[in-house]
C-alpha cells in the first residue's frame, strides 16, 4: 500500500484548513480551557472514526449485504460531489442538520458533533478509509492507515491550537484557495474509486 497516496487522500478529505472558520464560529465566546476541550474531542474523534473503519468497516458493510464495489462506485460519486462544491470554495460539501446545530451549542460535545462528525470525517472519508482497507494485504497495510490517522489527527490539533493566527494570516481568500486545491485531489481520489468500483461490477453485470 502506497502510504504517501493514502495519506493525501486522506489529507484532502479530511481538510482541516477548510474547517477553521466553523471552528471559530462556534467557539466564539469559549474559555481558553473550552476551546482545549474541543479541540482534544475533535482530534481524538479521527483517531476513533478512521481506526474504528479501518478495522470493522468491511464487517458493517457486509452486515447490511454491500459491496465493496458499490461502495466505491457510490463513495465515488459522493466524494467527486464534495470535490465540486470544495472547487467552488466551499468546506468539502460537509453540512450539519439542525440537530447537529443543536448540539453543537452543547459545548461538551462540540468537538465530535458536529466538527468531529460530519465536518472533519464524513461519508466521504469513511467510505474511503473503507475502501483503502479492503486493499491492505496484512497488519501492515492496516497500520499505515491508522498511522495515516494518527498523523492527521495531530495535523487536525495543530491547525485548531492556530485557528485564529492561520486565519489572520491566510484570511477567508487564502482558505478558499487551499480548499480548491483540496477539491482537485478529493475530485482525483473520487474518478479512481468509481473507476475501480465499475471495473469490478460490469463483468458480475454481463458487460
Amino acid at each position: 500500500m502506497d502510504a504517501f497516496k493514502t495519506f493525501i487522500a486522506l489529507l484532502a478529505l479530511i481538510n482541516p484548513i477548510g474547517v477553521l472558520p466553523m471552528f471559530i464560529s462556534l467557539t466564539r465566546g469559549h474559555t481558553a480551557a473550552e476551546n482545549q476541550r474541543t479541540i482534544r474531542a475533535a482530534s481524538l474523534t479521527v483517531i476513533v472514526v478512521v481506526t474504528v473503519c479501518a478495522l470493522l468497516g468491511e464487517q458493517i458493510i457486509g452486515f447490511f449485504g454491500i459491496s465493496i464495489a458499490s461502495l466505491q462506485v457510490a463513495g465515488g460519486l459522493l466524494i467527486l460531489l464534495m470535490s465540486l462544491s470544495m472547487l467552488n470554495g466551499q468546506m468539502g460539501g460537509a453540512r450539519t442538520t439542525a440537530e447537529e446545530e443543536n448540539e453543537a451549542e452543547n459545548k461538551a460535545t462540540l468537538g465530535v458533533v458536529p466538527l468531529g462528525i460530519p465536518l472533519l470525517t464524513g461519508p466521504g472519508a469513511i467510505s474511503t478509509v473503507i475502501v483503502y482497507a479492503n486493499k491492505a494485504h496484512g497488519a501492515g497495510d492496516y497500520a499505515i492507515i491508522i498511522g495515516c490517522g494518527f498523523v492527521l489527527a495531530a495535523l487536525v490539533w495543530l491547525t485548531l491550537q492556530l485557528a485564529q493566527p492561520i486565519t489572520r494570516i491566510m484570511g477567508r481568500s487564502g482558505i478558499n484557495i487551499a480548499t480548491r486545491i483540496m477539491g482537485l485531489l478529493v475530485a482525483a481520489v473520487a474518478v479512481e474509486f468509481i473507476v475501480d468500483g465499475l471495473k469490478t461490477m460490469l463483468p458480475v453485470l454481463g458487460v
